[in-house]
C-alpha cells in the first residue's frame, strides 16, 4: 500500500505528486526529525511600489506577515521545519536596514487543500487550493482570514485579494524559482515577490 506522506502540500496533491519536478518532490517533502531545510537565494523584487499601500502594510509587517516598501535583489534565507505534520517556515530579508523574518505554518485540509497561517502570533489565514502545473507546484487561495485583536474574519470572496504562488525548478541545477502575486479586484497588484534560490537539509544545528 503507498503510503500517505505526512508532508502538507504532498498530502494535498494526492496522485498529482507524481508529476512534480524531482526536485520539488523533495522539497516539499516532510522534513526528518532533527534536520532542518534551508534554502538561500535572491529576490529579484518584493512587496509594493504603491507607497500609499505600505502604512497598510506595516501592520502587517509588524507581525511577520510581509514586509511594507518595494526592493530588488535581497538576499534571503529559508529554514523549513515539519512539526506534527504542519510544515514551518521562516524566511528571512536580508535588507539594507537589517533584517526582518516572515513565519508561517502550513497543515493540510480536504479537498486537495492547505491552510498557511502567517504570522506570529497568527496574523493572517490562507486556504489554498494545491494544483501541479506542468511539473511546477501552484497554489491559489479560495479563502482569506485575518486576525484583528481576539476577533478573526473571513474576507467575502468579492472583495478578497487572490494569491497566487509557483515553485519551480530552474534549469540550472539545484535551484528553484519562486513567484508569489496577491492581487484585488479594482485596484489590481497589492504585493508580491519573485527570486530563485538553492536549498539543502541538513541536521539541525550543523
Amino acid at each position: 500500500m503507498d503510503h500517505v506522506p505526512q508532508s502538507p502540500y504532498l498530502r494535498a496533491l494526492g496522485e498529482q505528486r507524481t508529476r512534480l519536478h524531482p526536485a520539488l518532490a523533495a522539497y516539499f517533502s516532510a522534513i526528518p526529525r532533527g534536520q532542518v531545510g534551508i534554502g538561500e537565494g535572491v529576490f529579484e523584487r518584493v512587496g509594493t511600489p504603491r507607497r500609499w499601500l505600505w502604512p497598510v502594510l506595516r501592520m502587517l509587517q509588524r507581525h511577520g506577515v510581509v514586509h511594507a516598501g518595494w526592493h530588488r535583489d535581497v538576499p534571503f534565507t529559508v529554514r523549513n521545519r515539519t512539526v506534527a505534520g504542519k510544515a514551518i517556515g521562516i524566511r528571512t530579508l536580508h535588507l539594507p536596514d537589517g533584517d526582518w523574518t516572515m513565519k508561517d505554518a502550513v497543515g493540510a485540509r480536504p479537498h486537495g487543500r492547505v491552510l498557511d497561517q502567517l504570522g506570529e502570533p497568527s496574523t493572517l489565514a490562507v486556504a489554498f487550493d494545491v494544483s501541479v502545473d506542468g511539473d511546477a507546484l501552484a497554489l491559489r487561495s479560495r479563502a482569506i482570514g485575518l486576525r484583528i485583536g481576539r476577533m478573526r474574519v473571513t474576507l467575502p470572496r468579492l472583495i478578497a485579494p487572490v494569491v497566487r504562488l509557483r515553485e519551480s525548478a530552474e534549469k540550472q541545477a539545484g535551484r528553484q524559482r519562486v513567484a508569489l502575486t496577491v492581487d484585488m479586484p479594482v485596484l489590481g497588484r497589492l504585493y508580491e515577490y519573485e527570486g530563485t534560490f538553492e536549498y539543502r537539509v541538513e541536521p539541525e544545528g550543523g
